[in-house]
């Protein structure tokens, strides 16, 4: 063990040693954060300027977008950076700043779903309250208290890893994360250790219980709807938010069902690899090629764009 006082920065160890796998992923990794950054931009952008999309679910897209590029550009950056410089050191400071900020996106991401699921669940089973229920200033409290509770999670177990003493520094994994980094720590982590997978398992189970109570009353109000056509467009309402609580609540569940502690490592990249690049990918395109007022309002604005380019 090296004495703790001499640990100023840790060595992330990444996804591969292989040089040509690194030019690969480098490739992978660049590709899907600059069209996953385009992609919400694009969606963020179209909510802010055309009034007919100024409703309360896509306000939470909106914001749903925002984290979207806020958590990869958290992962994603500082691995580019990286592989093209061959530099693997990081300094404990951003590595806590790193942590800090993936978890505050992250949680505040599940919240906000559990909210959008509730959303849904009201113009579903309560369409004719729903202006009422879900009005502007109901929704910007729901998104405020999205980000407090992402808040509230991170701030006990990192003030307290803050104080920890490391006598090692070698973070087998492609960004820095909180139990990687606790094996580096000659302090005893124990507390702390249970105390984040405390702040993890309540987030995972209490928004999804949130997002299950939802969808039950959804499935049932939609059942009992007369016709099969009523039915489809209930169903077409929320079925984008489904895809993307799949996706989210997915890789989570993969995460943490191992199939043995040998592959834990690997598993772990892998997922992470998919939840911070593709995922923020995939979800612009999810929700705009499922939402006919997204899809107009950007083929609206693509016609006037080529209109005015057309007259000069």
């Amino acid at each position: 063990m090296r004495n703790p006082s001499t640990i100023t920065t840790f060595i992330i160890l990444g996804l591969t040693n292989d040089p040509q796998l690194q030019i690969l992923v480098f490739i992978f990794l660049f590709i899907t954060y600059l069209l996953s950054i385009i992609g919400n931009l694009i969606i963020i952008f179209l909510i802010l300027v055309d009034s007919h999309l100024k409703t309360a679910m896509n306000l939470f897209l909106q914001n749903f977008s925002f984290l979207e590029i806020s958590f990869t550009t958290a992962c994603v950056p500082t691995y580019l950076h990286i592989i093209s410089t061959g530099s693997r050191t990081i300094t404990i400071k951003a590595c806590f700043t790193q942590i800090f900020f993936i978890v505050l996106f992250g949680a505040t991401e599940f919240f906000l779903l559990a909210v959008m699921s509730y959303d849904r669940y009201v113009a579903i089973c309560k369409p004719l309250h729903y202006v009422t229920i879900v009005n502007s200033r109901v929704c910007r409290i729901l998104i405020l208290c999205c980000w407090v509770s992402g808040l509230l999670i991170i701030l006990p177990p990192l003030g307290l890893s803050l104080h920890l003493e490391f006598c090692d520094s070698v973070i087998d994994h492609f960004f820095c994360d909180a139990f990687p980094l606790l094996k580096n720590s000659c302090s005893d982590t124990w507390f702390i250790e249970q105390l984040v997978i405390v702040c993890a398992v309540v987030t995972f189970i209490m928004t999804l219980v949130c997002v299950v109570l939802s969808y039950i009353y959804i499935i049932k109000t939609i059942l009992r709807l007369p016709s099969t056509q009523q039915r489809k467009k209930a169903f077409s309402t929320c079925s984008s938010h489904m895809i993307v609580v799949s996706i989210t609540y997915g890789s989570c569940i993969v995460m943490y069902i191992k199939p043995s502690a040998k592959d834990e490592v690997a598993i772990n990249k892998a997922v992470s690899l998919l939840t911070a690049s593709v995922a923020p990918l995939l979800n612009p395109f999810v929700y705009t090629l499922r939402n006919k007022q997204v899809k107009q309002s950007f083929n609206d604005i693509l016609r006037r764009s080529a209109f005015l380019s057309k007259k000069e």
